[in-house]
C-alpha cells in the first residue's frame, strides 16, 4: 500500500516510521511547508528500512499522492498560550482549506485520515473541503484513548490490553465517553472479573482510570511537549485495518446522520474498518448515564462544527 503523510512534524515522522518497521505501507510519501525537514526525515527512517521491510519513504509533493490508497493529515497549528480553541479551530481551518483540496486533487480515490487537533471537528472540516464521500474521510477519534483505557484495565486487573474489549467513544478530548459497562475480558463482564482476581474496580480506582485516560495526553505534553508514539501506532493500525481490508472494529471518529439526536456530526463509535474506509458502523449498548454522557459530547464537537463550516463559507466569499 502507498501511504501519503502531509505533515512532517513529530507526528507525521512517527507514523511514517511506524508504517516503514511494522511493514504496513510498501511505500510512503512525506509532505510537509518545509521540505527541508521532509527530506531530513524521510532520509533518517529510509537508513532504518534494512532493518525491517524493503519499503521505501521520500519527501514529496501533492502530486506524488496520486495512487496512494490511504493520506494521512497531522498537519495543523498548535493551541497558543492564551489562545481560544476558536481561534485555533480558525488557524486550522485556514491550513486544511490549503491542503485539503490538494490531496483531493491528486488523490481522488484516496481514504483520508485526519488526526490534526480537535480531530473530529477537523474530520467534518475535510469532508466538505474535499467532497469525498463521508465513508471515506476517518478521523482518528478515540483509536488512541480506547489503547489508553484497555491498557490501565490490563494493568490493574493483570491481562493483556489485547485480551480486553472495552471502549471510549465521543469526541477525542475532555467530554470523551469512557464505557465500563459493556467491556469485557474473556467473555466476563470487566467489573465481574475484577471480583474474581480480587481487584476491584472501585470508585477510586475507576476515577484513577478515567483521569489518566482522560488527561495523560497533558501530562505527557508537559513533561516532552508533544505526543506522538501513542498516536503513530493508532494511524498505523487504522492503515493496517484498510490495506488488509479486515473490517475491523475500531473507535475512528466519522460522520453520523443522527448520535443521540444530534444530528450531522463527526463522532467515535465502534466502527467496521476495510478497504473503502468505513463499511458498518455499530452503536453498543449503553447505559443511561453514559447516553447521557455521549450525547453532550456530542453536541460539544456539533457546536465547534458548525462554527468550523462556517468560517469555510465565509471564506468561499
Amino acid at each position: 500500500m502507498k501511504v501519503g503523510i502531509v505533515g512532517a512534524g513529530s507526528v507525521g515522522s512517527a507514523t511514517a516510521f511506524a508504517l516503514i518497521m511494522r511493514g504496513v505501507a510498501r511505500k510512503v510519501v512525506l509532505i510537509d511547508a518545509n521540505e527541508k525537514r521532509a527530506m531530513a526525515e524521510a532520509m533518517d527512517i529510509a537508513h532504518a528500512t534494512p532493518f525491517a521491510y524493503a519499503n521505501k519513504i521520500k519527501a514529496g509533493t501533492y502530486e506524488d499522492l496520486k495512487g496512494a490508497e490511504v493520506v494521512i493529515v497531522t498537519a495543523g497549528a498548535n493551541q497558543k498560550p492564551g489562545e481560544t480553541r476558536i481561534d485555533l479551530l480558525g488557524r486550522n481551518v485556514k491550513i486544511f482549506e490549503s491542503i485539503i483540496p490538494e490531496i483531493a486533487k491528486h488523490a481522488p480515490d484516496t481514504t483520508m485520515i485526519i488526526t490534526a487537533n480537535p480531530a473530529d471537528i477537523m474530520t467534518e472540516v475535510a469532508i466538505k473541503l474535499s467532497g469525498f464521500p463521508k465513508e471515506r474521510v476517518i478521523g482518528s477519534g478515540t483509536v488512541l484513548d480506547t489503547a489508553r483505557f484497555r491498557t490501565l484495565l490490563g494493568y490493574h486487573l493483570g491481562v493483556s490490553p489485547q485480551s480486553i474489549h472495552a471502549y471510549v467513544l465521543g469526541e477525542h478530548g475532555d467530554s470523551e465517553v469512557l464505557v465500563w459497562s459493556n467491556g469485557d475480558a474473556g467473555s466476563v463482564q470487566i467489573e465481574e472479573l475484577a471480583r474474581m482476581v480480587d481487584k476491584p474496580l472501585t470508585a477510586e480506582v475507576k476515577a484513577e482510570i478515567d483521569d489518566c485516560v482522560r488527561n495523560s495526553a497533558y501530562k505527557i505534553i508537559d513533561g516532552k511537549g508533544a505526543t506522538f508514539y501513542g498516536i503513530a501506532g493508532s494511524l498505523c493500525r487504522i492503515c493496517q485495518a484498510i490495506t488488509n481490508n479486515e473490517y475491523a472494529i475500531l473507535t475512528v471518529s466519522s460522520h453520523h446522520d443522527d448520535v443521540e439526536g444530534i444530528e450531522n456530526v463527526c463522532v467515535s463509535l465502534p466502527t467496521v474498518i476495510g478497504k473503502r474506509g468505513v463499511h458498518q458502523v455499530i452503536f453498543p449498548r449503553l447505559s443511561e448515564s453514559e447516553h447521557r454522557d455521549l450525547k453532550f459530547s456530542a453536541e460539544k464537537i456539533k457546536e465547534y462544527s458548525d462554527k468550523a463550516l462556517e468560517m469555510i463559507s465565509q471564506d468561499a466569499k
